[in-house]
């Protein structure tokens, strides 16, 4: 059975990280954007990898362009910015694609196991998006902010459309810690 740890992704310095190096860690994957109105939940995301590292999360970021180029930076940009704004420690890795055919085989492996439920239910955030990407695929990664939670074997849990809060996800990082 294929699980998370069985990829290897780069870092922002381009070197290959396996993800089996995360093996018995809770994991919450995340694709971030520098310049998108849901940007702030880098303090949410790192308030969560602070409160919970000790006990086995680590939260990975995964910094995309694909949505109206709100992550034009490059990958040592990235890094800066996330240091600066939000004092961010936990591994921010490469700009990758998480949707189409250039997508990074981790991001199709997630979007497979947890499709999403990005729907209605979001009210404006999900009609602007809608308006913004009327063709996506229902297991597309809507937007920045779409956050996966992985238990300590690497299989996917759950997943959290972007408006969701990492607050709000905390009760499920405790019950896999």
């Amino acid at each position: 059975m294929t699980t998370v740890h069985d990829f290897t992704v780069p870092d922002a310095a381009g070197t290959a990280t396996p993800l089996w190096q995360y093996a018995g860690r809770v994991l919450l994957i995340v694709n971030v954007a520098s310049r998108c109105g849901l940007t702030p939940q880098y303090e949410g995301l790192e308030a969560l990898h602070r409160r919970f590292h000790e006990r086995g999360l680590t939260v990975l970021g995964f910094p995309s362009n694909q949505f109206m180029e709100q992550e034009p930076g490059t990958d040592a940009e990235i890094q800066e910015f996330c240091r600066t704004t939000y004092d961010v420690t936990f591994p921010v890795l490469a700009k990758v694609d998480v949707n189409g055919p250039e997508a990074t085989p981790l991001f199709g492996f997630l979007r497979a196991e947890a499709p999403g439920d990005f729907g209605p239910a979001y009210g404006g955030f999900y009609d602007a998006i809608s308006r913004l990407r009327p063709d996506a695929a229902a297991d597309e990664v809507a937007w920045n902010f779409t956050k996966f939670l992985v238990d300590r074997e690497g299989r996917v849990v759950r997943r959290y459309e972007p408006p969701v809060p990492p607050e709000d996800i905390a009760p499920d990082v405790e019950a896999l810690l």
